[in-house]
């Protein structure tokens, strides 16, 4: 397919040009696991008749002029050099299995070997600049593709934005995936009562500056200095090319609001934020008893997407280069600390700590300082040292989570009902990255480790897991109760 002329290269944006920096070179993983068997003439048609190939990025070569500076260059694409077959069934290992003397798998096998199959991938694979910087990766014989796109083309809500346009709900197939809806905020005055709606609006301003402030110093900090205090699951220097494992939490959506609702004014976030902070004080407790203090500070990484709308975006909207929803990588960093603590009576605990923790980020524009930081850094001194203090920041702290909102029902891509959708990405500094993705109910979270430091990412899946479970439980004794 030809992609339309263009009289010149188009630049990079600033976060574009940091994810090709050699520290911080990010390949997004989609894994998508189809009910029926993969269909090859169904697929590559489909990749031919999508939006994907008409949108410039997908389409474009990385070029970059004599003076080093990176721009977009269009090219005719060739789909059988993106799409790469792998037809040999994978063992756990990530092996190939030699069928001809006979092999059973199931289920929980074959989710093994995929996953171990994309941690291959997440070290020793960069995408060739010889095309553009896409592939789709097919296991025939798990049902299962896996989509590998560049960070550089755009962040998780433009990519996710854009598979979910060419995906059709499975029991219309016209119909485009129901997404979460979204929650609008409206601050109102009350009749007679304007001078108390005043001073909430004052002190709600006053909150947003002090956190702001103390938030953002914090982040510089964070960029230059300061580290957390080191553990059983701490990454570093050099450790994003370490080997890597992948595993996989699984949830109920069911049971996180049953979880959401026991707080007042919870969110999921919250609840996979308390997750979090169980599940990791259960696995340290594991790896190293006794070994630690109360209360000591773990810190992640989260993605934020600063677009006015939240959640994932109109397709159309986003390809339009003068709508504030623009394609691309708009998002900010914030810092989410959760803190170990030995188990005690009442799980809900770690979720109302959680809570506390990202009302304050709520009320602070850290996300917007962090972008604009970036982007003044990069444009001022460049690449280079934009991408010296990303990757600080990421050798400072001990993980990354994202949690995106998929689709509320069953969808289809290429005629295929897809059982599920995961994402991850490539390996970082840091020893563990988790994100999650619902869809049809069900949220599952992509936990990549460093094999090394974490040896066992289905223990740890387990803590996470458990740690919901518990919740659930302590919340349905307090119901009866």
């Amino acid at each position: 397919m030809v992609c339309p002329e263009t009289s010149s290269d188009e630049p990079l944006t600033p976060a574009g040009r940091l994810f090709l920096q050699p520290e911080t070179d990010v390949v997004i993983h989609c894994i998508i696991r189809g009910k029926n068997p993969a269909d090859m003439d169904a697929i590559k048609s489909a990749i031919k008749s999508s939006l994907m190939v008409q949108h410039p990025r997908f389409c474009s070569l990385l070029v970059r002029d004599k003076n080093g500076f990176e721009h977009w260059r269009k090219t005719p694409i060739d789909i059988d050099q993106h799409v790469i077959v792998v037809n040999n069934r994978l063992d756990k290992s990530g092996n190939f299995i030699d069928e001809t003397q006979g092999s059973t798998t199931n289920e929980e096998d074959d989710e093994a070997a995929v996953n171990q199959y994309v941690a291959d991938l997440s070290v020793s694979s960069p995408l060739s600049t010889d095309k553009p910087l896409w592939e789709l990766h097919v296991l025939p014989a798990h049902k299962c593709a896996i989509f590998r796109i560049h960070h550089s083309l755009g962040d998780g809500i433009s990519l996710m934005s854009m598979l979910m346009a060419n995906c059709r709900r499975t029991d219309d197939a016209e119909a485009l995936p129901k997404m979460v809806p979204d929650k609008k905020t409206v601050i109102k005055g009350e009749k007679g009562r304007d001078w108390f709606w005043l001073v909430g609006v004052l002190w709600w301003f006053l909150k947003i500056v002090v956190f702001t402030l103390l938030f953002s110093v914090e982040f510089v900090l964070r960029s230059l200095l300061v580290s957390d205090e080191k553990t059983a699951i701490t990454g570093g220097d050099g450790v994003e090319l370490w080997p890597r494992k992948l595993a996989t939490a699984k949830f109920l959506l069911d049971d996180m609001k049953l979880v959401k609702r026991a707080v007042p004014d919870t969110t999921i976030n919250d609840v996979l934020l308390g997750m979090v902070s169980s599940g990791f004080s259960r696995y340290l407790d594991h790896r190293t008893p006794n070994a630690l203090h109360e209360g000591l500070r773990i810190t992640g990484v989260a993605m934020v997407n600063i677009r006015p709308q939240p959640g994932l975006q109109d397709l159309s909207k986003l390809m339009k280069s003068n709508t504030k929803a623009r394609w691309g990588n708009k998002f900010g960093v914030i810092l989410i600390p959760v803190y170990y603590h030995k188990g005690g009576n009442d799980p809900l605990e770690y979720l109302k700590r959680a809570k506390a923790t990202v009302d304050k980020k709520k009320h602070s524009l850290e996300a917007y300082f962090s972008y604009k930081i970036g982007d003044l850094v990069m444009s001022l001194l460049g690449p280079k040292y934009a991408c010296m203090l990303n990757y600080k920041l990421l050798c400072n702290t001990t993980f990354t989570l994202s949690n995106v909102g998929g689709p509320l029902e069953e969808i289809s891509l290429a005629g295929n009902p897809l059982s599920s959708i995961k994402v991850n990405t490539s390996s970082l500094p840091q020893a563990i990255t988790m994100h999650m993705l619902s869809y049809a109910g069900k949220a599952e979270m992509q936990i990549l480790v460093a094999k090394d430091i974490i040896p066992d990412p289905e223990f740890l899946a387990k803590c996470f897991e458990d740690a919901l479970l518990e919740m659930k439980e302590a919340v349905l004794r307090t119901n009866k109760a």
